[in-house]
């Protein structure tokens, strides 16, 4: 509790000492943010989406759930995404994992927290981000979901493991490849290592797109014994 109230505190100095400007337009920011109030509200918030897999809907549709999830569910519960995987968010994305702007990832997840708060029914006792292989960890220098994990377990009080699932091997950018080949790539590629002292966990990523990769670290989750699974991510395509 008192290592909460330090943090807090130093965030309120580091803002008085450091004003806040926008990362889009370069106006000042918004109660501390790195966003001013006209950007913010002209993000592409995800507010009309499937229940179940966050996929962006058209239009309101019976049980929340699109056509996929009613015939063919996610080996998940549940999906929360916070904004569309377009412009300026998409940037706001690319920024990060791509030039290691790492206050790109703070915002992100306190802007998806912020979010989360009013819909969240059960807290999850775990986060989980999806791990990165070794090798791409070793050349960005950073785990992009980690880094937009560490808000959010901020925010909610969560711990974070991020050592307990690994990808196992190293797989192809799915953002690369065409549709058929991106199922088979991360296919199997993620494993539990150690026990997860948890019955419900969070898995937190940046974009979610297809879905496969949040599919393969469900699996290998449920398989060590993880009751529920929500995935938290940023951005839906």
């Amino acid at each position: 509790m008192l290592k909460l109230g330090l943090e807090t505190m130093q965030r309120h100095v580091e803002h008085w000492l450091f004003p806040a400007a926008c990362v889009l337009c370069g106006k000042a920011g918004e109660d501390g943010r790195e966003l001013c109030a006209d950007c913010l509200g002209d993000l592409p918030y995800n507010s009309l989406a499937c229940a179940q897999c966050a996929t962006p809907l058209p239009t309101q549709i019976a049980a929340n759930l699109c056509g996929r999830c009613q015939q063919n569910p996610p080996a998940y519960n549940r999906a929360f995404s916070a904004f569309h995987y377009r412009h300026p968010v998409a940037q706001i994305v690319q920024r990060l994992k791509f030039n290691a702007k790492l206050n790109m990832a703070r915002l992100l997840g306190e802007l998806m927290a912020e979010q989360l708060h009013p819909k969240i029914q059960t807290l999850p006792e775990l986060i989980i981000p999806v791990p990165l292989h070794r090798s791409r960890l070793r050349g960005r220098g950073f785990n992009q979901a980690l880094e937009i994990a560490r808000p959010l377990a901020r925010k909610f009080g969560i711990l974070i493991d991020y050592k307990s699932c690994v990808r196992t091997r190293a797989t192809a950018t799915q953002s690369l490849l065409p549709a058929k080949d991106k199922r088979a790539n991360v296919q199997g590629a993620f494993s539990v290592v150690r026990p997860i002292q948890a019955r419900h966990v969070a898995v937190v990523d940046d974009v979610m797109t297809t879905g496969h990769t949040l599919e393969e670290v469900t699996k290998a989750l449920r398989k060590a014994g993880v009751e529920q699974i929500d995935v938290w991510v940023a951005t839906r395509a």
